[in-house]
């Protein structure tokens, strides 16, 4: 008889890890050393994830790396641990789907791995954007609180690591994707948020809805937009959860909001009917590192306070947390302001949506964008509506930027649109000498008053991550503008 992954038995456990980056390395090693046998599946070889199969192996692991090995699921397989990135018309989760085997995300084993007492609740976040902010600012405010807690399962972070911490934390602020979601079942967050649902993620609607299944205490949805709150309604959660509403406005009663420049709680006070809590006010979401104080910033700081405040912390704690959260970077981090131009950095908006935020936050615009990848069907609709906002884009190279390009001659015809010079090598342009030509661009196109946007709308090339344009960026920017 073999152990039960669903009753969490783990030793003599047969486990396939399908990919060896940083979430499916920290699933394996979790696993060896409760017992199990595990077999690491990669469709490559190269750079890091050889290396962490050399340690994987030296601890037990069977590693497979490379494409011939991921034709199909390994036989006598009890569960399959997918990493980000594997779907299921890839044949290895294919064939574990077609044989009954459970499949699961990291944040599945994270959550059945936990201590059996004494384990941290989850506050748990997930949306089309602004989730690494919201969940960033949210373990601020537990901090402020005097709570150990730490935010985790943005790209870069584990989330068994923080759950297996040798010194256990008190609260965790968790980040969940979609893709974590669709591949979980027995999450039992304290409270949780979907904080929107961008136009190219309605696919994945029901995978972001689970993020309420089982929420004990607070299911936290933006008024702004209606599917959360549809979300919240078709939520099977532990009775006595409570529908907490975030807006841009006024709260009503069980929302928080805003009066003036006052954040306020309408929901987790005595006399909510009557009365508010305040939270902090817009200059202390108006952060040092980011200097702008957008929209869409208001309700992810609403959203960390409502989950904060349903785990009960206080509004002076919310409001502390706000005035000393530091923003994450390449989210509309103000660069620099030289000549009376604002550059922001906000290279990790790779959709429209995201660009969308960025363009509604300033007035007058020299945007920088393009990139590789699939141009988004929603990018239209976003030059349309922020074409009067543009004083002149510059066009990074890519096989996605004719798409942005076209959009531009659709909506925007009267926008100057110039190219970044890229050098002639023969080979893939490097980032530096394309970003330092866009910014000497970019620098030329912008007047007193307008601000320089790197929002590229689309990905970076293939394997390099988003972060890499953003620091290029930033130094571009200092050597131009001093």
């Amino acid at each position: 008889m073999t152990a039960d992954p669903l009753n969490n038995e783990w030793d003599g456990l047969r486990v396939v890890v399908a990919g060896i980056g940083i979430s499916g390395f920290a699933c394996a090693d979790a696993l060896l050393e409760r017992g199990a046998r595990v077999i690491v599946l990669d469709r490559t070889d190269a750079g890091s994830r050889r290396e962490r199969g050399i340690v994987l192996e030296t601890l037990g692991a069977d590693i497979r790396l490379g494409a011939e090995h991921v034709g199909g699921l390994p036989g006598e397989t009890d569960l399959l641990v997918v990493s980000p990135g594997w779907t299921e018309e890839q044949p290895v989760v294919a064939g574990a789907l077609a044989a009954g085997v459970p499949v699961w995300a990291e944040a599945e084993l994270a959550w059945r791995l936990r201590p059996a007492t004494g384990a941290a609740p989850w506050l748990t976040v997930t949306g089309t954007r602004g989730k690494a902010t919201t969940t960033t600012m949210l373990a601020t405010m537990l901090a402020a609180d005097g709570r150990r807690a730490t935010s985790t399962g943005q790209a870069g972070t584990s989330l068994l690591e923080s759950v297996l911490h040798p010194e256990p934390y008190d609260v965790l602020a968790v980040q969940l994707s979609a893709f974590q979601l669709r591949w979980s079942s027995s999450l039992r967050p304290q409270a949780s948020v979907c904080l929107n649902v961008g136009p190219a993620d309605t696919g994945s609607l029901a995978d972001r809805g689970k993020v309420y299944q089982n929420t004990e205490i607070a299911c936290v949805y933006n008024t702004a937009d209606p599917a959360t709150e549809d979300l919240v309604r078709e939520a099977e959660v532990i009775e006595g959860a409570r529908a907490i509403g975030i807006t841009g406005g006024v709260p009503a009663v069980s929302m928080l909001g805003l009066v003036e420049d006052v954040l306020c709680d309408r929901a987790f006070v005595p006399q909510r009917s009557t009365s508010a809590a305040e939270l902090g006010t817009t200059e202390d979401v108006r952060t040092a590192g980011a200097g702008v104080l957008a929209a869409h910033n208001l309700i992810n700081a609403l959203a960390a306070a409502a989950l904060a405040r349903a785990h009960g912390v206080s509004p002076i704690a919310v409001r502390d947390g706000l005035r000393h959260y530091y923003p994450l970077p390449h989210r509309l981090n103000l660069l620099n302001h030289a000549h009376d131009v604002d550059w922001i950095d906000d290279s990790s908006a790779t959709d429209a949506f995201a660009a969308a935020a960025g363009l509604a936050s300033f007035e007058s615009v020299v945007w920088i964008a393009g990139g590789h990848g699939t141009v988004p069907a929603d990018l239209d609709a976003v030059v349309q509506k922020y074409a009067p906002r543009l004083r002149g884009v510059v066009l990074l190279p890519g096989d996605g930027t004719a798409g942005v390009r076209e959009a531009l001659g659709r909506h925007a015809p009267d926008v100057p649109v110039l190219d970044a010079v890229v050098p002639e090598t023969g080979t893939m342009p490097e980032i530096e000498p394309v970003m330092r030509s866009a910014v000497e661009l970019a620098a030329g196109l912008a007047r007193a008053g307008d601000t320089v946007l790197l929002s590229p709308v689309l990905g970076a090339p293939e394997g390099e991550p988003f972060s890499g344009r953003g620091q290029a960026f930033a130094a571009a920017v200092k050597d131009v503008t001093g």
